[in-house]
């Protein structure tokens, strides 16, 4: 009986650390690349429905809600631009962020085509 009682116990705080960890993992800063849309997709429209403008901060990610707001880094420089998430993608498994031309030239080298980056959750729109 002691054995069962020391095993649920057991259970019981393994089961709140998980949940723990995976409430704190989605405000956790993350690494990855970013490149930035090509000029030809001006004017159509995005996953949310929204006309895509490369001149707006905007950007694109494979799981984020729409209208979600992301800081991303630079980690060459350590510049930073604030992204609106208004689109799906990238679509290849290397990279977490698809920026607008404006957004990707705030902190990188258009000549470059990709950047590492961090980039966090600033603020979810409900």
């Amino acid at each position: 009986m002691m054995k069962r009682f020391i095993l649920v116990i057991i259970m019981m705080i393994s089961a709140l650390g998980v949940y723990s960890f995976t409430e704190n993992t989605a405000d956790a800063r993350k690494t990855s690349y970013a490149s930035y849309y090509h000029d030809k997709f001006n004017g159509k429209k995005t996953a949310s429905g929204e006309v895509f403008d490369n001149s707006k901060l905007t950007a694109a990610n494979r799981t984020l809600p729409f209208g979600t707001l992301v800081k991303v880094t630079n980690l060459n420089n350590g510049e930073e631009v604030i992204v609106r998430i208004n689109d799906r993608g990238p679509y290849h498994s290397s990279r977490a962020l698809d920026l607008s031309k404006a957004a990707f030239d705030e902190i990188g080298n258009i000549a470059s085509g990709k950047i590492p980056i961090e980039y966090e959750v600033v603020e979810v729109e409900e």
